[in-house]
């Protein structure tokens, strides 16, 4: 259905493109320099991971060519009133295991569709619940699964979703890093306006 458009990913994430792989959309991914993530105190907090999305995308190296779609994305991890993004060290990544051990935290991923045109930026937000983790639990899945490059120091594919995460409320793969069901349906939408306009 997107044949007719050239669809760029804008992630250096193995699961972003895993997902978008995913629904069977042909794309080429191409990583822009390593940004800052930053932003200003007086953004609403569930908005900051579609803001860095749209910095993201403002920041890609190039002019988009006609009919190209640039996807950019931001995965963060609200838990206890605290924004948890990757982890700085191994101190980093047990301290949020620490913090997501027992209580259902927020996962938020911002997500922007650029053209030479248009632009189309939205949120999803799962709600997951993580039973009580032990402290050799936390050990063991750090030593073993390094996860210094994932928003709240898990990946719910890996060994503590299967064995830790008691419920999911919202869409799974939005913990992985894209909710590819609401990205399917903006792709939609965005074409079919991008086919109006021509």
């Amino acid at each position: 259905m997107f044949e007719d458009y050239k669809i760029t990913l804008s992630s250096a994430s193995p699961r972003r493109k895993e997902l978008l792989a995913a629904l069977d959309v042909d794309f080429t991914v191409e990583v822009a320099k390593d940004e800052k993530e930053v932003f200003s105190d007086d953004i609403p907090t569930h908005l900051i991971p579609e803001y860095i999305a749209l910095h993201k995308s403002n920041s890609f190296h190039r002019p988009l060519e006609e009919n190209e779609i640039l996807i950019t994305a931001d995965t963060l991890v609200f838990v206890r009133g605290e924004i948890t993004g990757k982890p700085k060290d191994r101190e980093d990544a047990v301290r949020m295991l620490r913090l997501i051990s027992g209580v259902t935290h927020q996962v938020v991923t911002g997500v922007v569709l650029r053209t030479k045109d248009n632009l189309i930026s939205f949120s999803d937000t799962t709600d997951v619940t993580v039973r009580d983790l032990s402290d050799s639990e936390i050990d063991y899945y750090v030593d073993r699964y390094h996860p210094y490059d994932k928003a709240g120091a898990y990946g719910v594919q890996e060994w503590i979703g299967h064995a830790a995460i008691t419920a999911i409320n919202g869409s799974y793969f939005n913990v992985m890093g894209l909710p590819v069901h609401h990205l399917y349906e903006e792709l939609l939408y965005l074409t079919s306006q991008m086919k109006k306009n021509h």
